[in-house]
C-alpha cells in the first residue's frame, strides 16, 4: 500500500508510471528532480530533490510550506499565516505549516537544458489528506469532470506572444535587491514593425532554434515560432491538447522559454506590455472546442448555411455572458489592461465575429469544417492555463445547460453596443467578487482568496508614485 493513498490518487496505472518513471531516471544517470507545482499567478515552485528521493516522493510526496499559496506576484504574504487560521480559516495553514506536493508521473520531463535534471509536475494536498483549495490544477481538473460527467472533453490550443530582448545588465548590484528587485536592463534583438518578414526570422534564428529545440525536446508539440509585430515580439503556438494536459504545457512552455533564453543572455517576458519604448502588448489567444465520446467536435455543423452547431453557438453565448466576470481569470495582472485599447487587435467589449480579428470570439472555420472552433482574444500571456482554461470551460458549459443565444456577429465590433470589457484590474475584481457563477464554479473561498491577493497587488500599485505624476506636478505646483 502507497502513501498516497491517503490523497485518494493511488491506482495501478500510477504505480506502473511511477515504477516507469523511477526505472527512466537511473537509466539515463538523473541526479536531481525538480518537483513543482504552479501557485495562484501561474508561475512554478517547488524543489528540487537528489534523485535518490524519487521513488519515495512519487510514493508520499514532499512538502512545501503552505504559505507559498499566500504570495502575490512580488513574493509578499498577503494573509496573517501566524494568526488563526492563517487569516483564510483553514487550520491547515496556519503558521505557514506545510503542505504535501504530489507528482503526477504522467508529467514526467527529462529537462535538456539542465544537466542531468528531470521535472515533475505536482498537485497540492494539505497533510490531513484533503485537497488543498486554492491549487488552481486541482481546481481545474475539477472543472474537466463536470465536462466528462456530460459525455464531452475540452480541446484547447495556445497561441501567446511574448518579448524577448538581450540583456544588457542583470542588474546585480547591491542597491537592485528589493521585493521585487529591479529587472534586468536589456535591449531591443529586432527593431520591429516587420510582421512576419523572413529576413527579420532570419536575424533571430539562432536563439529561436535554441527555444524551439529544447521546446520540442520536451515533448511539447511546438506548430510555430515566429516574430511578431512589436520591437523584440515574438509569438509561440501549440498543437491543441486535451483536458489537462492542455494547460499543463503552457506551464512547461512559458518556463522553458525562460530559462533557456536566459541561459544564452536573452531575457524572455510574457509581460503584457513592458515599459519599453515603442512596445507592442502581447495576447494570449485561446483556441478552444468540445470533442464528443467518438473524438468528433462538437461545434461544426451540420450544413454550411450554419455558422456553429446549437450546442456551438450555446458555448460561445456562456463565453460573452460570463466575460466581464471571468476577465479576472484571462487577465489577472493591472498591466493586461494596458492592451485593451480600440482598433488595436484586442478586444474592448463582449461580442463574436467570423474571422474577425477585432471581436473578442473569432469562429475560425466554421459550416461543417471538422475542425471548427472558438478563439478568444482576450486573454493576456501570462494569465494562470488553469483559471483561464477552467473558467471559459465553466462559462461555455453553462451556455450549454441554459441554451443561450449569442446574437448576431458584429462586423464593426469596436463600434458595437456589446457589454464592454473591464477597464481595469480593479473593476474586474469587482466583476468576479460580485459573481454568484463564478463563485458556484471555483467555490467561494477560492474566489475571496483570489480577489484579496488581487486587491492587495492593487493597493501596492496605487501607494506608488508614478514617474508621470512626478513630472507633471513636482515642478508645476
Amino acid at each position: 500500500m502507497s502513501e498516497t493513498d491517503r490523497y485518494g490518487l493511488w491506482t495501478p496505472e500510477r504505480a506502473e508510471k511511477s515504477a516507469e518513471v523511477v526505472a527512466r531516471a537511473n537509466e539515463l544517470g538523473l541526479e536531481l528532480i525538480r518537483f513543482s507545482f504552479v501557485d495562484q499567478h501561474g508561475l512554478l515552485r517547488g524543489k528540487t530533490m537528489m534523485v535518490d528521493e524519487l521513488a519515495s516522493i512519487l510514493n508520499s510526496g514532499c512538502a512545501a510550506p503552505s504559505s507559498l499559496l499566500a504570495k502575490d506576484t512580488s513574493h509578499r504574504t498577503v494573509f496573517p499565516v501566524f494568526s488563526e487560521g492563517a487569516g483564510l480559516d483553514l487550520a491547515q495553514m496556519q503558521g505557514a505549516a506545510d503542505m504535501a506536493m504530489l507528482p503526477d508521473p504522467f508529467t514526467f520531463r527529462v529537462l535538456p537544458w539542465a544537466a542531468k535534471t528531470g521535472w515533475l509536475l505536482c498537485d497540492l494536498y494539505f497533510l490531513d489528506g484533503r485537497p488543498a483549495p486554492f491549487c488552481s490544477r486541482g481546481l481545474y481538473n475539477r472543472t474537466l469532470r463536470k465536462a466528462a460527467d456530460a459525455g464531452w472533453d475540452y480541446m484547447a490550443g495556445a497561441e501567446l506572444e511574448f518579448h524577448l530582448f538581450r540583456i544588457k545588465d542583470e542588474r546585480l548590484a547591491l542597491e537592485d535587491a528589493g521585493q521585487p528587485g529591479m529587472p534586468p536592463e536589456v535591449m531591443l534583438t529586432s527593431q520591429g514593425y516587420r510582421y512576419l518578414t523572413e529576413d527579420q526570422f532570419d536575424r533571430l534564428e539562432p536563439v529561436l532554434d535554441r527555444i524551439r529545440q529544447g521546446v520540442q525536446a520536451i515533448g511539447l508539440p511546438l506548430r510555430s515560432l515566429e516574430v511578431e509585430f512589436g520591437p523584440s515580439q515574438c509569438e509561440v503556438t501549440l498543437a491543441p491538447l486535451l483536458g489537462l494536459a492542455a494547460a499543463d504545457a503552457v506551464v512547461l512552455l512559458r518556463s522553458a522559454v525562460r530559462q533557456i533564453a536566459r541561459r544564452l543572455g536573452y531575457h524572455a517576458t510574457f509581460m503584457c506590455r513592458p515599459r519599453i519604448p515603442n512596445v507592442i502588448s502581447s495576447g494570449w489567444h485561446l483556441h478552444q472546442s468540445l470533442i464528443d465520446s467518438r473524438g468528433d467536435g462538437l461545434f461544426p455543423a451540420t450544413d454550411d448555411k450554419a455558422m456553429l452547431s446549437a450546442e456551438g453557438r450555446a458555448y460561445m453565448a456562456g463565453l460573452l455572458t460570463h466575460a466581464r466576470d471571468g476577465a479576472l481569470f484571462a487577465a489577472p495582472t493591472i498591466n493586461a489592461y494596458r492592451r485593451y485599447r480600440p482598433n488595436s487587435l484586442a478586444p474592448d467589449r463582449a461580442n463574436w465575429g467570423h474571422d474577425n480579428r477585432g471581436a473578442m470570439l473569432r469562429v475560425v472555420g466554421g459550416g461543417r469544417d471538422p475542425a471548427t472552433h472558438l478563439e478568444n482574444r482576450v486573454g493576456e500571456p501570462a494569465a494562470n492555463p488553469y483559471l483561464y482554461m477552467g473558467s471559459q470551460l465553466l462559462a461555455g458549459l453553462d451556455g450549454i445547460a441554459r441554451e443561450l443565444d449569442p446574437g448576431p456577429p458584429s462586423d464593426t465590433p469596436y463600434g458595437s453596443d456589446a457589454t464592454p470589457l473591464p477597464r481595469s484590474l480593479a473593476e474586474a475584481v469587482a466583476a468576479t467578487r460580485d459573481s454568484s457563477f463564478f463563485r458556484d464554479g471555483f467555490g467561494s473561498n477560492f474566489i475571496d482568496y483570489y480577489c484579496a491577493i488581487k486587491d492587495f497587488e492593487i493597493a501596492r500599485y496605487e501607494a506608488e508614485v508614478s514617474e508621470w505624476e512626478h513630472r507633471e506636478y513636482f515642478d508645476t505646483f
